[in-house]
């Protein structure tokens, strides 16, 4: 017992400094920098503004799209799974397959949103 308690505490003796050695270097690189960079405005305010009703018209033209691709993808997985037994086998091909559709459900998912 008494051999654990000493293990212990030298694990401890040398951990504790080791632990904080390594976490001084980082903090002093953190001071080092600047705290309000200025980062350069990519956006210049005498350029023309995008029409907001065609970025809309091309973002529904984005998502029909896409939903008629995911409905594909959804109908050939389905055909796919009714036609394999999928109790004892997933093709790579289905899961491929639920990977894309997976993708395409949240690309549209994002745009849907804004």
């Amino acid at each position: 017992m008494e051999s654990r308690r000493r293990f212990l505490a030298s694990v401890v003796a040398v951990g504790v400094p080791a632990g904080l050695l390594v976490l001084l270097p980082s903090a002093q690189v953190r001071a080092t920098r600047p705290q309000n960079p200025q980062l350069p405005k990519e956006e210049d305010p005498n350029a023309p503004k995008p029409d907001p009703k065609l970025m809309l018209a091309a973002n529904q033209k984005e998502i029909r799209k896409n939903v008629e691709k995911l409905y594909d993808l959804a109908s050939e997985l389905k055909a796919e799974v009714e036609k394999t037994d999928s109790v004892h086998v997933l093709s790579l091909a289905m899961i491929r397959k639920t990977d894309e559709i997976e993708r395409l459900a949240k690309e549209i998912r994002s745009r849907a949103k804004g």
